[in-house]
């Protein structure tokens, strides 16, 4: 059994308690916030001991063998190098860092203590991706022309206004380090590495200290070029999360509020019965198991065969160091203008 304590009881720690209760392996053993009238919202619930410092829970719990790292990002590395450094194995809210040096002073942290870390980055485990992503490895699409990531969400005012770390700089992050952080975690999942970069970035309607909408071109190092549109600015409601990939052989298009449904699926070496089934199938099950619980699974395997979990430090540093390469972009943008 893998006995896990979760460290930041904000929204997120909600979806990973869920996951590590419906997690065969997995067991919840304790929880950590620094707000003890937080603690005391879960506290009933759950039914485990709770702790302001993460310090007092590794001394009293020494038989904890996971940390879930639910904090504002801007924490994360402090949190999880003293886990690490403690041999616990962790499992690190998105972004990993928000910055690649933080990440690298995780990755170190890792490598040194030989415990495994894992990055939540769960939209990779969504029904409508997994069938993008064995028709790019299986070559379908033949080669790739271009591909088109968006989010087109709203996070108003009142979002930003529940804590005062939330838009900043220091703690948060702006929309691709928070929202868009997932299909940018999706294009170099399947195309690699992007090679250059040219963005725009500008904090148009949200009173925070970072951007709220950002457009990037890319070329990835395949030759593949991409464009990233990102923005919690439109108005009232989620209006939509999309992935498109335009090949030689076909195209695959998926979208709706959340990125979990087919629009488009058009591929030549495919018959129309084939096309159909697989649109059928997430049809019938667009979600899939909750991302985070496939992410609880993964690292409860993952130590139980010894191996690296499916998704990595490594995997959130260049996501992370994505992030900064567009607004990097968009910044020397501003300076020629």
């Amino acid at each position: 059994m893998i006995r896990c304590a979760i460290v930041g009881c904000g929204h997120i720690a909600r979806k990973h308690i869920e996951a590590i209760r419906n997690t065969e392996g997995a067991e919840l053993v304790a929880l950590c916030d620094t707000d003890m009238s937080r603690l005391n919202e879960f506290k009933l619930s759950v039914g485990v001991p709770v702790f302001t410092e993460m310090a007092e829970m590794l001394q009293m719990l020494p038989e904890i063998d996971l940390i879930c790292i639910c904090t504002p990002s801007g924490i994360h590395a402090r949190l999880a190098e003293q886990a690490a450094r403690a041999g616990k194995h962790l499992i690190i809210e998105k972004p990993v860092s928000l910055t690649a040096e933080d990440g690298e002073t995780i990755r170190q942290a890792v490598r040194y203590s030989g415990v495994k870390a894992a990055v939540v980055h769960p939209n990779r485990y969504r029904p409508a991706i997994r069938y993008l992503k064995w028709a790019l490895d299986g070559g379908l699409l033949g080669k790739i022309s271009h591909v088109n990531a968006t989010v087109r969400w709203n996070r108003s005012q009142a979002y930003y206004d529940q804590a005062p770390w939330r838009g900043t700089r220091a703690m948060d992050g702006g929309v691709l380090m928070n929202q868009a952080i997932h299909s940018l975690d999706l294009l170099l999942w399947m195309f690699g590495p992007a090679a250059r970069v040219q963005a725009l970035a500008d904090t148009r309607l949200r009173r925070i200290e970072t951007e709220d909408v950002a457009v990037a071109a890319l070329r990835f190092e395949s030759g593949v070029l991409g464009v990233v549109e990102a923005a919690t600015t439109v108005y009232e409601h989620n209006l939509e999360e999309s992935i498109s990939v335009f090949g030689e052989n076909g195209y695959v298009v998926i979208g709706g509020a959340t990125a979990n449904w087919i629009k488009h699926w058009k591929c030549s070496s495919m018959t129309p019965g084939e096309i159909d089934r697989v649109i059928q199938r997430v049809e019938q099950d667009p979600y899939g198991i909750p991302g985070h619980q496939r992410i609880i699974e993964d690292m409860v395997n993952a130590i139980k065969d010894d191996r690296d979990p499916a998704v990595t430090v490594d995997d959130g540093i260049r996501a992370v160091q994505l992030v900064h390469d567009i607004i990097a972009s968009a910044e020397r943008e501003e300076i020629h203008t």
